[in-house]
């Protein structure tokens, strides 16, 4: 876990694309998409079944990690408002056992605006925690600090010759976007126009190693 002061917060940021809160104990992901695959198979598009079961034990191997009591999932954490009923059995299993294991909140999203609990947890259309907005899509005219997701950022840089993608965060210093969690999300180039306007001028793309965190300027 890497350091990371924003507006005023101590946070940690992690590799695998989420934020660690150390004074809440939180855990903060975004867009998980879990049964997406099952979404696009319902589609006539038939994709290997295995994503959310992929999502859900990378988290909880995060969660044992940190040793998080509270998680915040910023929208888009099923790819459709029903997703959760399509969980198989032991998906279901696991995420119903986190979710009552820890103080869980879902903010709803573009994609699963209209979720209702059948996986345990608190669902919100966004909140104000410690000082800073937790919502699923950053707003360009709120002034106030903010934690959201929905873009899927992700970096992409020439390394000796070869084009190499990483997903990363994108930060200003009131807006912090962070990357899709998900095993089956794809991803937006953070230079992308929508991005630098989500967030302004003097925006960052974030990459988080081990031990140190990697800064690239974004182009207004």
């Amino acid at each position: 876990m890497v350091p990371l002061s924003f507006a005023g917060q101590d946070l940690r940021v992690l590799p695998e694309g989420a934020l660690y809160w150390p004074a809440r104990n939180a855990l903060l992901v975004a867009d998980l998409h879990f049964e997406k695959a099952s979404w696009f198979a319902s589609k006539g598009q038939m994709l290997p079944p295995y994503d959310s079961m992929a999502t859900l034990t990378e988290l909880a191997a995060l969660i044992d990690r940190t040793g998080a009591a509270e998680l915040w999932c910023l929208g888009d954490s099923f790819h459709d408002s029903a997703g959760c009923e399509r969980l198989p059995d032991d998906a279901r299993a696991l995420l119903t056992s986190l979710t009552a294991r820890l103080d869980w909140r879902w903010i709803t999203g573009n994609h699963d605006s209209l979720l209702v609990d059948h996986c345990g947890g608190t669902i919100l259309e966004e909140a104000e925690v410690g000082g800073l907005i937790l919502r699923h899509e950053a707003e360009p005219g709120d002034p106030r600090p903010e934690l959201s997701g929905h873009f899927h950022p992700k970096l992409r840089v020439s390394v000796r010759g070869r084009q190499v993608a990483r997903r990363c965060f994108v930060a200003t210093a009131t807006k912090l976007i962070l990357p899709a969690f998900g095993a089956l999300t794809g991803g937006l180039d953070a230079h992308h126009p929508e991005i630098v306007r989500a967030v302004g001028r003097g925006a960052q793309a974030l990459v988080a190693l081990e031990d140190r965190l990697l800064r690239f300027p974004l182009a207004a």
